[in-house]
Parts: structure tokens; C-alpha cells; sequence
């Protein structure tokens, strides 16, 4: 753990002033100048005016493509296959190529500028879940060079479920256990993407996995989308201890838009969602929150057409949530009733969480790291 703390000290120490200004940090604000907007996860728009609608500097870009497969048990897992995901980026890279005008591609984190300076939105391809990588560890993991050279600069280890390289939220064994560890073909797969310069997302990931990567990683890790456990006991949402983890390796962890991981209450609000980055920050400090999305930038398309009714659009989850529940997967107990913050679910949601977190009591100097500039320096020490 010392390691993780020393490096967690560079970070603050060094990392947050000197390095963002050595490597193209955006000036103070003008009295009229947005602060900068990074978003944690969202996806390519089929609108490309949803790009500068939303204001968002730049994002990880989820560009992978699924296949759903069946569990022994039932359940589905969506697994990003090596075929699926190959197509996928040369689909999404030809995309960013013939729209220039609005579309960055980002390789490191000088694009954040980059992008902010011309109006447009640079864009960091991640897939979610490692199953794109399906050649052996004896190949040494030459699938992850491929995708680096196609545009790749965050992968996830799992999605939802494990594999071969880490145990996943969700996982269920005989004995009912949620904490299946990082693989030693993980932890190969972990050297190969620091020393390619790739981010480490352990996202989806169970509670062992992600403190066994905390403790492998050389380079910081981040969860780019999640919720607090502490808040709602949930094997999708993060214990503290995890949280803290991510901190010091000089990390963050992106609060989602997913409203039944933020809070059980009838009626969700901006409140709570502004409760988990205050957590966040009271576990693992300023420098480790970030804002996440996890819907497409103009926000979940079925509420949106249901304006916005939680009681009719949770209901396209609910098969889903029961067949967990059948597993005894830790908080699929409580039934959901909603699915997303009415507020939030809006082309304006940053504007209006940085609004919220001002009537919160945050600082303008914290607004800062939250809304972007966290995100700009962990971008900016991984992909150099």
C-alpha cells in the first residue's frame, strides 16, 4: 500500500498543478468562460449536433460491439468479442474521420485542449469489458497493440460478469460469493496496457478484482463509471475501501446517471446524485471525483420518449433484475422504480450538475477538478 500512497502524493503534489501546467492546462476562467466538461462514458450520437448541444469537451467513447451470451445459469452476458469490437472501432474511426468539424479523435490529453479551442469534442475510445482480447498470454497480448493503433486509449476488464482476466460484480459462485479476484492472466493483461499507454478501467469489476489492479497497476486506474455502496448496498456500486483504492494510484472514480444505483428512495432527484460525488470525495479526496453518464449524451432514449416516466421505462430492466435476484446477487432484492434523474436526463446535464454542485457548497476550484479537469489529468499521465 505504500507504493499506492507515495504515488497518490505525487499526484496531488505534483500532478495537479505543475504537470496540467506544463501539458496544456486551460487558464483561469474568464468571468464569461464555461469551465471544462470530460465526461466518464457516454457513446457516438446518431445526432453529431448532440456534440456541441451537450457542451462536453470530450469523453470516453464506448465503441464496442456485443454479443449476448447465454449463462449456464440463464442470464445473459453481453461479452465485447475480439470480431465484434475490430469492426466496431473501424466503424467509429471512419466516423470521427469524415467529421472533423466536430469530432477529435483523442490520443493524449493535449486533445482536450485541442478540442475545446475549436469548438468540437474529442472523443477517447474505450471498450467495455476485455473479452476483445482473446488471443493467448503467450501471444503476448499482440490484440492489444492492434487496438491501441486503432484508436483504443481505455479498456474496461469486464462487464458485469467475469473472465479471464477478473472477477465481476455480479459473479455468483456455489457459495454465493461476489469477490472473485484479478487472474494472473489479468495481471499480464494489466502490465501490457501500462506499458501501452492504455487507461485501466475497473469498472464492473468485483471489489477483490479492482484492489488486486489497484495494487498491479503501475500507472493510475479509475473507475470511469459507478456509485457508492456505502449510499446503496448494491454489487454494482463500489465499497469505500475500493473507492479509496482508485484514489491512490492516483485515480478517480466517475459517478453514473443509472438513478437505481444512486438511491433507493420513490423519487430520485439531483440531490442524489450529488450525495455520491460528496462521499467520493470524502473517502478518496477532490482529485479522485469525476462525472460519468452511461446514456447516450442527449440521455436515456426510452425515457426520454416516456418524458421522463421512471414507473413505465423501469419496466425494460425488470426481467433482467429479477433473474439476479433469483441468483441472491447482493441489492437485487429491492425492486427498482425508477431509472433515471428526471434533471439530469437532459442534453444539459453538465451544465446543471455544476450548477448543483455550486448550491452544494463546492468551490469553483473543486467544480473544476469534478467537471473536467480531474479526467484531463489522468488522461494526461496514462496516454503519453
Amino acid at each position: 500500500m505504500q507504493n499506492l500512497i507515495n504515488r497518490r502524493q505525487l499526484i496531488k503534489g505534483i500532478t495537479a498543478g505543475t504537470i496540467l501546467s506544463q501539458l496544456g492546462s486551460l487558464p483561469a476562467l474568464a468571468s464569461n468562460e464555461r469551465r471544462l466538461f470530460v465526461d466518464g462514458l457516454c457513446f457516438l450520437p446518431d445526432d453529431l449536433a448532440d456534440l456541441s448541444s451537450s457542451k462536453i469537451d470530450a469523453y470516453l467513447c464506448d465503441i464496442s460491439a456485443i454479443e449476448a451470451i447465454k449463462q449456464p445459469d440463464g442470464t445473459t452476458n453481453y461479452k465485447r468479442t475480439y470480431k465484434a469490437c475490430i469492426k466496431s472501432i473501424a466503424e467509429a474511426n471512419s466516423r470521427v474521420e469524415a467529421n472533423k468539424d466536430k469530432l477529435i479523435l483523442g490520443l493524449n490529453s493535449s486533445d482536450i485542449k485541442r478540442a475545446k479551442q475549436t469548438d468540437r469534442t474529442a472523443v477517447f475510445f474505450q471498450i467495455q469489458g476485455a473479452d476483445c482480447v482473446e488471443e493467448s498470454i503467450d501471444n503476448n497480448l499482440n490484440q492489444v497493440d492492434e487496438f491501441h493503433a486503432k484508436g483504443l486509449r481505455a479498456l474496461q476488464l469486464t462487464h458485469h460478469y467475469g473472465n479471464q482476466f477478473s472477477g465481476g460484480a455480479l459473479d455468483n459462485d456455489a457459495s454465493g460469493g461476489l469477490n472473485l479476484p484479478l487472474t494472473k492472466a489479468g495481471e499480464a493483461l494489466i502490465h501490457k496496457l501500462n506499458q501501452s499507454n492504455i487507461l485501466v478501467d475497473v469498472s464492473h469489476s468485483s471489489p477483490q478484482a479492482a484492489l488486486d489492479t489497484a495494487r498491479t497497476s503501475n500507472s493510475p486506474i479509475v473507475q470511469s463509471h459507478g456509485a457508492v455502496r456505502a449510499i446503496v448496498n448494491h454489487a454494482r456500486c463500489s465499497p469505500d475501501e475500493v473507492i479509496k483504492a482508485i484514489a491512490d494510484t492516483g485515480g478517480l472514480f466517475g459517478v453514473f446517471m443509472m438513478s437505481f444505483w444512486l438511491t433507493n428512495d420513490k423519487v430520485p432527484t439531483t440531490d442524489h446524485y450529488i450525495n455520491h460525488l460528496k462521499h467520493v470525495a470524502k473517502v478518496a479526496g477532490i482529485d479522485a471525483v469525476a462525472i460519468a453518464n452511461d446514456y447516450p449524451l442527449r440521455g436515456q432514449k426510452n425515457l426520454l420518449k416516456l418524458n421522463n416516466n421512471n414507473a413505465e421505462g423501469v419496466k425494460q430492466y425488470l426481467d433482467w433484475w429479477h433473474s439476479l435476484r433469483e441468483k441472491n446477487v447482493l441489492g437485487y432484492d429491492v425492486e427498482p422504480v425508477h431509472v433515471v434523474i428526471p434533471e439530469l436526463n437532459h442534453i444539459d446535464r453538465m451544465e446543471r450538475i455544476d450548477l448543483a454542485l455550486g448550491k452544494a457548497g463546492f468551490t469553483s476550484n473543486d467544480r473544476d477538478k469534478i467537471m473536467g479537469q480531474n479526467w484531463q489529468r489522468v488522461l494526461n499521465e496514462v496516454l503519453v
